[in-house]
């Protein structure tokens, strides 16, 4: 049959085959289609033949067309034909689709809408022919039956569009296509997670025709939400039955879709902008808005495509500095918190992502390392000063920064973990910096790559090549930078031989370099080796265990070299290191403060580093018994032509045996009781223990004139003779204070030694006396003038509680020498806060273990306790009753060093604080430790408050005249820092507040620091309880009374809200406080206003979607209009107050400027909002009103008092005083007035958008306006004349100039109030 169908076929008329096909059966032609198909025979020519003869012109022909039709489509989704026959059968149909009439056209696509519907398309090929047959359906004029009514072609498509919402191949309209993608991304969450990526796809495709925001925003809300739920349901506490979607499979179709969107973009740039510009938008009000980690993971895969890689990461950066602001603004202001809910932060969206894409988002790796690289780089430490890292902005914008750049070194260490491909260039890029920033601080990039180091030393072995490559620019980097460096890379020199090789190799060098830095390096970095390579048999110290998982150390210990390699390592390092005996000074002290450690970490190096440090000291040590002076100080100096320098410190060097000294008795010696000493080992001990006895009691019997350093002595800066002078000083110094703190040790608490100790400390006295006493003559501070403290911090801390707190009856006699000097007793306390000193400013402390932060720890709280003690139960009034002593008296030291301590337990132990707290409990017993654990911060820190309340109070009941404002001053910085430890919400910190309010209140003194100091402890308890606008006002209110009226006719009844606000305080100091304060309160409400109009803006502009979105704003807008209204009655008395001219004034109309620009600002944001929510709200009215009334005539009248105070200052100043203090005086007047140009034009843009906003919410707000002063000028001719003539005449009789002094002025003065 299939022959004679393809013959008839090819004859040249259709006739013949159209009778033939008649003839046939309605099955009998789809059977024949379908079995020549499936057996891949001739299926496209038959199909050509049936067509052929049915001809759309008959009705049977369509018919027979329309059922072959659906054959062909049953048969290609079957799935039984091969991929070509398919494919040919489809391009047949498609052909011929253009010739069915309109309703066989609808029929056919409703057949596919249908078989969509209900899933019977298997492989969806025929598909490929729907798009055809809707652009035929297009085409046709007629009005086609389609459901109920009646529709043409075009509508009949729209129609089937929105049924099935497909248009790929479709000409669409511009409306058409929108409507295709709402109803696609409604499509979202009713479909399988599997079967998203492809609908976006085609979306994609689809949006080049248009709509490209809305497909964007659909996509990236839909996807936002998702993970929100997601991240709601892996947190939540319930076990959920069901979890909606596997956390994987939602990872991998968020990948899949961020690649389709980047491919999308790289075709068509438009779509790309689109996104920036859509992400921008949404963070005007809240930077928190738009982003989500979908969104942050899809910017950061955009950074691949070179166009927008600047423009996103730019945008990701300020994202994050802003999102950090926004969250010290939120912490710092309790008015703000209560408004705005707290919500997730970009840095955790971040962080989210860098989790998220282990999940194989290879394409966000490299955005996220250089989003991390751009935050370290750009928010990191700033310039360095004399060796100290400062900070180029003022404390408070240095907390964002800060974040920003620990967010940028998270990110990279969290990629680092996860991403095996990205390792190497994270550590290149890492090293590149440490190595070629030597200029500028680079602390936090050495902790990124401790970090890195820390987490895998055995993965790094592969990059160990860079490593080796940093090394050999050691000696031309900063010391402080190599020791970081050396100390991050440790762990892996004990990995890797090669690279312990190479390192020592550079050190070598290093060490015989031109530089001293470089020979510093050298040392460092060997010392380092030694603490960190143990030799066999030595003691396991706590302190030595390596941060380094223990099979990684152990794997090479035991394939690579072992402790007796180990011994020969570090005996071959000793022995360079001796060679730096003989070098500079600086050299050789590097090395006695870090022989210590090394013993500590190394105890079998105990023989070669005391035989060394005793080969040492003999050089310089007097051995006949009866001579006086012990020590060789000359030897120590080195005299180069006219330069003389120090040559050996030998101060430390003593320090350094005495240390290590005390180490080896107490550790070494008990170990080796039961076994046979060594003889030669045991004689270093013993020599060293005689020598440091026979220095002692021949410094003892020493005079000053046996140094040659007595009171006639020159110690001069200028001359040789008077350097050499104080270097000796120094040293004999030093030396003393290295034999306190050996004779201490090995006291036992006998009296004789106390007495030694004594005497010792008299020398010290002495020479420190006349020392300050010559440098004072001097006027100049000497440069060595404050000399670190050669004591330990240990020996510290052991001192001052045997002076203050040892009550054992068996020490007290002996104890009672050194009780009975008080200059003993204060120098004691002295270094107690030199210490702290250094802690707080270098994060350590100089002397043994002074790099180890627990140890400093422990000894800071045994200080604070004793201290604490001494200060509470001696306070200074019953100290200083006594008798009169120069300097400060020991509890006011002491209170000292408790502010300073104070502050440094928050700065570098913050974790720490509740064990700190507990440590000062002075009843704690051992047995109440664990009932003692559940008592809060809040509460141990509210019990220390109340001493120090206690204090306070009793010297403000004290005369005027007995008033110690110092103690005063340090009591009130003690409250402020153990105040931040108290909870907000706790009934401790209102207790705190009231009282401080209450004793601001109650007490008038005239110091201004101390009523500065408690006036910013007032305000800095208010702001985290709430918001501060009454307070404010109050205070205006005192201050206007007191100052009194800028028009002197008017008295001013004296409100007396605070007693601390006097006649002496009220101006500068109480004004310019509360000024700043109105300023913060200022920017708060700014911030608020952006953020509304941020949300208006977003908001869609549909009249339901937007009086709805109004609803929420409405408590923060009352919010905002209460603090501007109440802001506005503060500054309605400062206004009005006769300020003294200088800064107040000046602060004043800056700050009266910024109220009327947020006044302005908040005109806007209504001028947006008031056509949806119908006008403007009441209390908005009214504070127009008020502003008319209250404010603006008010600024007016205090530009005049301004300027005619500058003017008369002009007059009175001119006829006394030179022209220099004249010019200067202009000068002032110049800068004062400065402002005032600036408040007007803020008064003027004010009343400018009121009138915009009148007329747009039709209430009249202009009617509580008074029109504005007339500001012009002219010119008097008869005036200029006379003051041109009188400056002709001063030049030729300077007498004269006084008498004119009145018209000189006339015209400085321009902008006169007519």
């Amino acid at each position: 049959m299939d022959q004679k169908i393809l013959s008839l076929a090819a004859e040249k008329t259709a006739d013949k085959l159209q009778e033939f096909l008649q003839t046939l059966r309605e099955g009998d032609l789809t059977n024949l289609l379908q079995n020549q198909a499936v057996k891949g025979k001739v299926a496209g020519a038959l199909l050509r033949a049936i067509f052929k003869g049915s001809p759309c012109s008959e009705e049977a022909g369509t018919l027979r067309r329309r059922k072959i039709y659906t054959c062909c489509i049953q048969l290609v989704e079957s799935g039984d034909l091969q991929k070509e026959i398919a494919s040919e059968i489809i391009g047949l149909l498609m052909l011929e689709a253009h010739h069915f009439p309109g309703p066989l056209l609808v029929e056919l696509a409703n057949e596919f809408i249908s078989a969509v519907r209900e899933g019977s398309l298997v492989n969806g090929k025929s598909l490929e022919l729907l798009p055809i047959i809707l652009t035929a359906l297009a085409t046709k004029k007629e009005n086609l039956a389609y459901g109920k009514g009646v529709l043409s072609g075009e509508e009949c498509k729209k129609q089937l569009i929105n049924t099935l919402c497909s248009g790929r191949d479709v000409p669409l309209t511009a409306e058409e296509v929108e409507f295709v993608v709402e109803k696609a991304l409604s499509m979202f969450s009713k479909m399988n997670l599997q079967e998203i990526p492809p609908l976006v796809y085609q979306l994609l495709v689809l949006s080049s025709k248009g709509s490209r925001k809305s497909v964007l925003e659909g996509i990236i809300a839909f996807f936002s939400a998702l993970d929100k739920q997601h991240n709601e349901e892996q947190s939540g506490d319930e076990l959920l039955d069901v979890v909606t979607v596997p956390s994987g499979e939602l990872r991998h179709v968020e990948g899949t879709i961020i690649l389709h969107i980047v491919f999308a973009i790289k075709l068509d740039y438009e779509l790309g902008r689109e996104l920036v510009k859509h992400l921008k938008v949404g963070q005007q009000g809240d930077s928190n808005n738009n982003l989500s980690p979908f969104s942050i993971a899809l910017l950061l895969s955009v950074t691949r495509i070179q166009r927008f890689q600047d423009q996103v990461l730019d945008l990701l950066k300020t994202s994050v500095v802003k999102s950090f602001k926004d969250l010290q603004l939120l912490q710092g202001s309790k008015f703000l918190q209560n408004l705005v809910p707290h919500r997730s932060y970009v840095s955790t969206m971040i962080l989210e992502v860098v989790k998220n894409s282990v999940h194989s988002w290879d394409h966000v790796t490299q955005g996220l390392v250089e989003l991390g690289f751009i935050l370290m780089d750009s928010y990191g430490p700033k310039k360095v000063h004399d060796g100290k890292t400062i900070e180029t902005s003022p404390s408070l914008s240095r907390m964002p920064n800060q974040h920003a750049c620990k967010l940028g070194a998270n990110i990279l260490l969290e990629t680092f973990k996860i991403h095996e491909m990205i390792r190497q260039e994270i550590l290149e890029q890492v090293l590149n910096r440490v190595v070629t920033r030597a200029s500028s601080p680079i602390s936090h990039f050495l902790d990124l790559l401790s970090n890195i180091v820390m987490y895998a030393p055995l993965v790094l072995q592969s990059c160990s090549s860079k490593v080796t490559e940093a090394f050999d620019y050691l000696s031309f980097l900063p010391l402080q930078t190599v020791q970081r460096l050396l100390k991050a890379v440790q762990p892996l020199l004990k990995v890797s031989m090669s690279m312990r090789d190479s390192l020592i190799l550079v050190l070598r060098k290093a060490m015989f370099a031109n530089q001293l830095d470089a020979r510093k390096s050298a040392v460092a970095g060997f010392l380092l080796l030694l603490k960190n390579f143990k030799v066999l048999g030595s003691l396991s110290s706590s302190q030595c265990s390596q941060s380094l998982s223990v099979s990684q150390v152990h794997v090479d210990v035991h394939s690579h070299y072992n402790s007796v390699a180990n011994e020969t390592f570090c005996l071959e390092i000793m022995d360079s290191l001796r060679r730096c005996l003989s070098q500079q000074a600086d050299v050789r002290l590097m090395l006695y403060e870090g022989f210590y450690d090394v013993l500590r970490r190394n105890s079998q190096l105990a023989n070669s580093v005391m035989q060394t440090l005793l080969s040492q000291l003999k050089q310089f040590y007097e051995p006949k018994p009866d001579l006086l002076p012990p020590l060789k100080l000359e030897a120590c100096i080195l005299t180069q032509g006219d330069k003389i320098s120090l040559q050996e410190p030998l101060d430390y060097l003593l320090c350094c045996i005495q240390h290590c000294l005390a180490w080896y008795k107490n550790t070494v010696i008990p170990l080796q009781q039961g076994e046979e000493e060594e003889e030669e080992e045991e004689a270093f001990y013993e020599d060293l223990d005689d020598i440091l006895e026979s220095i002692t009691n021949r410094m003892i019997k020493s005079e000053l004139e046996d140094f040659e350093l007595d009171k006639s002595a020159d110690f001069s800066q200028s001359t040789s003779t008077g350097i050499k002078n104080n270097i000796c000083a120094f040293l004999v110094m030093g030396v003393c204070e290295v034999l306190i703190e050996y004779n201490f040790s090995i006291s036992s608490f006998s009296k004789n030694r106390f007495e030694d100790i004594l005497s010792l400390f008299m020398c010290y006295k002495k020479l420190s006396d006349i020392l300050n006493e010559k440098a004072g003559k001097a006027k100049t501070k000497m440069a060595n003038k404050t000399n670190d403290s050669l004591l330990s911090m240990k020996f510290v801390s052991s001192l001052l509680t045997a002076l203050f707190r040892d009550s054992i009856q068996s020490h007290q006699e002996s104890l009672s020498v050194l009780r009975s000097s008080n200059e003993f007793m204060r120098y004691a306390v002295n270094v107690a806060l030199q210490k702290v000193q250094q802690l707080k400013e270098t994060g350590h402390v100089s002397g043994p273990d002074g790099q180890n932060p627990d140890k400093i720890f422990q000894n800071l709280c045994d200080i604070t306790r004793v201290l604490l003690w001494r200060y509470t139960s001696i306070p200074t009034s019953v100290e200083e009753s006594g008798k009169k002593e120069k300097g400060k008296s020991i509890s006011l030291l002491c209170l000292e060093g408790l502010q300073k301590i104070f502050s440094a337990v928050q700065q570098f132990y913050q974790p720490k604080i509740q064990q700190f707290l507990r440590a000062l409990d002075v009843t704690d017993k051992e047995g109440e430790e664990r009932e003692d654990a559940d008592v809060s911060v809040t509460q141990r820190t509210a019990f220390q408050i109340r001493q120090f309340q206690r204090s306070l109070l009793n010297l403000l009941s004290s005369q005027e005249e007995d008033f110690n404002s110092k103690e005063a001053l340090l009591l009130v910085t003690v409250l402020t820092s153990l105040s931040k430890l108290l909870e907000p919400s706790s009934p401790q910190f209102v207790q705190m507040l009231s009282w401080t309010s209450k004793i601001c209140k109650e007490n008038s003194r005239e110091d201004a620091l101390f009523c500065k100091s408690l006036m910013n402890l007032l305000f800095s308890l208010h702001v985290s309880y709430k918001s501060p606008v009454i307070l404010l006002r109050d205070l205006s209110q005192d201050i206007h009374g007191h100052l009194g009226d800028i028009d002197q006719d008017v008295e001013v009844e004296k409100t007396n809200h605070f007693a601390i606000v006097n006649l002496r305080t009220a101006a500068p100091t109480v004004c310019l406080l509360v000024l700043s304060q109105a300023e913060k309160v200022l920017e708060e409400v700014d911030w608020l206003i952006t953020k509304l109009k941020g949300q208006v803006s977003q908001e869609t502009l549909s009249e339901e979607a937007s009086s709805q979105a109004t609803l929420p704003n409405q408590p923060v807008e009352k919010a905002i209009i209460m603090q501007l209204g109440t802001l506005l009655t503060f500054f309605h008395e400062l206004v009005q107050t006769a300020l003294p001219s200088g800064s107040c004034v000046d602060t004043l109309l800056k700050d009266l400027c910024k109220m009327y620009t947020t006044l302005t600002a908040l005109v806007r944001y209504y001028l947006q909002v008031c056509q949806s929510s119908g006008g403007i709200p009441k209390n908005m009215e009214k504070l127009v009103k008020l502003s008319g009334s209250h404010l603006t005539p008010l600024c007016y009248s205090f530009i005049s008092y301004v300027q005619n105070k500058s003017k008369s200052l002009n007059y009175t100043g001119e006829k006394k005083e030179k022209p220099a203090a004249v010019a200067t005086a202009m000068a002032r007047v110049l800068r004062e007035t400065k402002p005032i140009p600036n408040l007007i034009f803020a008064i003027e843009q004010y009343e400018k958008f009121l009138i915009h906003l009148s007329k747009k919410s039709k209430v009249n707000l202009m009617q509580h306006m008074k029109l504005s002063t007339s500001r012009d000028f002219k010119i008097k001719g008869n005036i200029l004349d006379m003051v041109l003539r009188e400056d002709g005449e001063d030049e030729n009789e300077e007498g004269t100039a006084s008498e004119h002094g009145g018209q000189n002025k006339e015209p400085a003065k321009k902008k006169r109030k007519k």
